[in-house]
This record gives structure tokens, sequence and C-alpha cells, in this order.
């Protein structure tokens, strides 16, 4: 919104990128996601450089600011394809004028920052370890408001009042223990649930009869009936 701001009247560019590693990349598979992403037509026939180069010449041309890869930590630089991968990033990010944010589990033990390789991704970016929210402040609260807020505007709910998980945002830190994938698993299952049932709307009775991962659920507080079938 911010970029569409500062840029009115260009509805076509794209300053945000976001793509996931996937598992045993190759260079090709992992810019074939970039390539995806923008909706360019990916074909055997294809091959590594030409996707590549093509992709770099339009995110130039669409503006993109910032570069998201997630999963980062699937890249084993111990291996060839893995090391090649890893490369074609760092290829990548030269290329393209953007801010490349790489997002990883354990990403300090992962093969990606050892040897000479490892060396120059780690003189290349900061590391910032993500926590799960607090709840603690009213600054803290006032986040974890707003993102419940920002997932519940999401659904497609008949029967959903707007405002309803915004008014147990309290019950859902509990539940998730802070955790952002755990809070979007629960509404998500709340809600196929919700629809599947016919009722369309979710419920903190609803909402306590989900599982969830179990980090989540060995930090839940208040304990919940069983869900019957």
């Amino acid at each position: 919104l911010a970029d569409a701001r500062q840029h009115p009247g260009q509805a076509e560019r794209r300053p945000v990128l976001f793509i996931s590693v996937p598992p045993a990349a190759t260079p090709k598979m992992l810019v074939s996601e970039f390539a995806r992403f923008l909706g360019m037509p990916v074909t055997d026939r294809l091959n590594q450089t030409q996707i590549t180069g093509a992709v770099c010449d339009l995110l130039c041309e669409l503006g993109t600011q910032l570069v998201l890869v997630d999963d980062v930590h699937l890249l084993d630089t111990q291996r060839r394809a893995g090391a090649e991968t890893s490369d074609q990033l760092k290829y990548l990010g030269e290329r393209i004028p953007a801010t490349f944010v790489y997002s990883a589990i354990d990403i300090e033990t992962s093969s990606l920052l050892s040897g000479v390789r490892g060396a120059q991704i780690a003189g290349r970016f900061k590391i910032f370890r993500h926590r799960p929210l607090a709840y603690a402040t009213e600054q803290d609260q006032a986040v974890w408001n707003d993102l419940v807020q920002a997932m519940e505007n999401l659904l497609r709910l008949r029967a959903h009042r707007t405002g309803t998980l915004v008014k147990h945002a309290a019950y859902l830190h509990a539940r998730t223990a802070g955790r952002i994938g755990s809070l979007s698993h629960l509404i998500r299952e709340a809600a196929l649930i919700a629809i599947t049932e016919g009722t369309e709307r979710i419920t903190k009775q609803l909402l306590a009869e989900v599982e969830l991962d179990a980090a989540a659920e060995a930090q839940a507080r208040p304990s919940r009936p069983a869900r019957h079938t």
C-alpha cells in the first residue's frame, strides 16, 4: 500500500516477491519459483540461464524492492546441488536491486553458513531471531490484536461477526503461545469446521475444540474437552 501511494498510476509494479525454497532444490528449480510467482511461463525448453535473465529483467522493470526467500535451511551446501543453488541466490541478489530477506529454522547450525560459501553469506546478512509475540504490555497487545484482526478480515464466513476473534485475542495468545503459525492454523482449522458443519461462524467454544501443534498444545493454559464426532 505504501508503494502504491508513492507510485500512483503504476499498478503493474511488484514491490515484493515471495518464494519458498523447494526441497532438494537445484538452481533452475529455485529461479523457476521466482518465475512462477511473477506469472511467467516456464517450459522444459528454457534453460537456467534463460529463466534467470528473464526473471532479473522483469523484476527490474516491475520495481521490486523486497525479495523474501523462505525455508533457506533446506539448502545443503555440503552437496553440489545445494551449493550451486546457494550461488544462484547470491547471483540473483547481485542482479536484482532489491533487499533480500532469508527465513530459516536454526540457521546458525545449518550448512548454509559453513565453509567458504557460508562465510560469504554470513558477511552479507544480519541475523534477526524471531521469537513468539509477547502479550505483556499494551504495545504487545496492540501488535497481537492487529495480527488477529488482519487474519479475521480474510475470513469469508457468512455468519461470522467481525471483531469476534479480536475479542478473544488474549485467549488466542494463550492457546498459541504467541506463535504466528499456530494462530494461522487455529483460525484456518476453525473456519474449515464452521464451513463443514454449516454454522459459518467461529466461536470461542469452536476454537477450544481445535487441536494445535505439539509446541502450542504443551503451553496452552486451560484444558480443553475432546471433540466428539
